[in-house]
């Protein structure tokens, strides 16, 4: 009995540390969770939120009060890729033309 309660002894330190060891391996290769978003911004026509872990930006729809799409360090790649989601493309430039 003392020599089976022995084995036992030494497993349940070695599984909390494998516990530990596993979920910092999940954290480093996940990363940010994204879990502490700022308040919304506005920005031209759209809103976003702010990572304030790491600095990611997700659009924010504001009728709806709730984040949306996918996440970009680069916010005018979300708001480009919003845009063509809805429908209204790229605003054309005006071109100025010679009378004769």
């Amino acid at each position: 009995m003392s020599e089976q309660k022995k084995k036992s002894g030494w497993l349940w330190p070695l599984g909390v540390v494998a516990t530990g060891l596993g979920a910092a391996g999940v954290v480093i290769f996940r990363g940010c969770w994204h879990r502490n978003m700022s308040w919304p911004v506005r920005f031209q026509d759209h809103s976003y939120q702010v990572c304030l872990g790491c600095g990611i930006k997700r659009l924010f729809d504001e009728q709806a009060f709730r984040s949306y799409g996918p996440y970009s360090y680069d916010l005018n790649r979300l708001v480009a890729r919003d845009r063509d989601r809805n429908g209204e493309g790229h605003p054309q430039p005006a071109i100025q033309r010679n009378a004769s």
